[in-house]
């Protein structure tokens, strides 16, 4: 175990911040008792006490973490069940591992050695501050995630469930999603219109973008502004003024080419999500083309490559992984999307989102739960796919990915 030569004093540094840490996990539990001032207070005794046992065991470093995540679990079964009992060894493993972080000085061991103390408390309460936002954005997802397994038909958590016994865990609401056409038909809709609308999106949004990063156009800040308005307008505007420009466009191809209404209506709701997504291919895309050398395609042409040929050769195989991420981003826009499909679409349009939103408003079932898990579960997948491109485009591009 490495441990820092100046290490910080126990009573002034150590036990106050690992006291105030677990101080925050009591509150948060107290709450759930009606008693957020005694459970910040019990948390800030124990964080003490663990500060205090990993300063003075510091060469036992696992045998004192193992013990206290024990404890904890212990006494989170004696006091409620199960359930607790894994809280309090998954706090147990935080506030131990926050202790001795802070007892042997290995927070200042990732900054430069030329930082000053209020540099070295600004660069972790920074990272502190990301991991606490990032928390509240994923604590709510990971309720409805573990209540899709529950074997009843309502939206609570069943005592079963609290003690993680057997019988109150069921996948009977994903064979209700994977099993029946209630929610089959709106999966397949949805798979229809948004690979679809992400196409529109990738091509007209990469074009606008190659036309618009080259500063001889005129206006281009003003076009740019334009084109991505549709993230800056609400929604509910955007779907009223859609309804109102395709419900004409639809009578009129309708009566004068003779297609069916539901044709028309699938033409409608993949125009309109192709104009949501067009603003995401565009920003990203620009985004790949900040470092683009044009010296690649003013060399290609003098080599005798047409403009075409240069596009596809040189430019694409380059700007590819912003291309991509937008289109990702168009496909995930279009898949979640519910107010517009509402105003342009209609019954035989009926995507996953608007099955989910008129299940929650009419019948409330925790199928509605699985369905979300799905969602969540594909959205990370391809949030990390963009990521991982995003970095090869930085690399790409000879930058370093921070």
């Amino acid at each position: 175990m490495r441990i820092a030569e100046n290490r910080p004093d126990l009573f002034r540094f150590t036990m106050p911040l690992t006291a105030l840490l677990a101080a925050m996990f009591g509150f948060v539990g107290g709450n759930m008792a009606a008693q957020p001032m005694l459970g910040a207070l019990i948390g800030a005794v124990i964080g003490a006490a663990i500060a205090f046992v990993a300063e003075t065991n510091l060469s036992r470093r696992t045998a004192v973490r193992w013990g206290v995540i024990a404890v904890l679990a212990i006494a989170g079964l004696v006091f409620g069940n199960v359930g607790t009992a894994v809280s309090g060894a998954l706090i147990g493993a935080v506030l131990s591992w926050a202790a001795y972080w802070l007892a042997t000085g290995a927070y200042g061991m990732t900054v430069p050695i030329y930082y000053t103390p209020a540099q070295t408390l600004w660069h972790n309460a920074f990272k502190f501050i990301c991991g606490l936002i990032f928390f509240f954005l994923v604590a709510p997802l990971i309720p409805v995630m573990w209540l899709s397994f529950n074997a009843e038909d309502f939206f609570t958590f069943t005592p079963e469930m609290l003690n993680f016994q057997a019988e109150g865990y069921s996948l009977k609401h994903y064979r209700d999603f994977l099993g029946t056409d209630e929610w089959m038909t709106p999966l397949k809709n949805s798979l229809i219109i948004a690979p679809i609308a992400t196409i529109i999106s990738v091509t007209l949004g990469t074009l606008a973008a190659i036309g618009l990063s080259q500063s001889h156009v005129p206006g281009r800040q003003a076009i740019m502004a334009i084109l991505i308005s549709p993230m800056i307008v609400p929604l509910i505007i955007s779907a009223t003024g859609m309804f109102f420009f395709y419900a004409p466009l639809g009578n009129w191809l309708e009566a004068t080419l003779g297609l069916s209404q539901s044709f028309v209506g699938f033409v409608k709701v993949i125009l309109a999500h192709a104009v949501l997504g067009i603003p995401f291919v565009i920003i990203t895309v620009t985004a790949t083309l900040v470092g683009f050398d044009r010296s690649l395609t003013r060399a290609a042409a003098s080599m005798g490559a047409n403009p075409v040929t240069t596009f596809f050769q040189v430019q694409m195989p380059l700007i590819l992984p912003g291309v991509i991420s937008g289109g990702l981003f168009a496909f995930i826009t279009s898949f979640d999307e519910v107010v517009v499909v509402l105003f342009v679409g209609s019954a035989q349009q009926q995507t996953l989102p608007w099955q989910m939103f008129t299940g929650l408003r009419e019948q409330i079932s925790p199928t509605i739960l699985a369905a979300a898990t799905i969602l969540v579960i594909v959205s990370i997948m391809l949030l990390t796919t963009v990521e991982l491109l995003r970095r090869r485009s930085e690399r790409l591009r000879g930058l370093s990915p921070a």
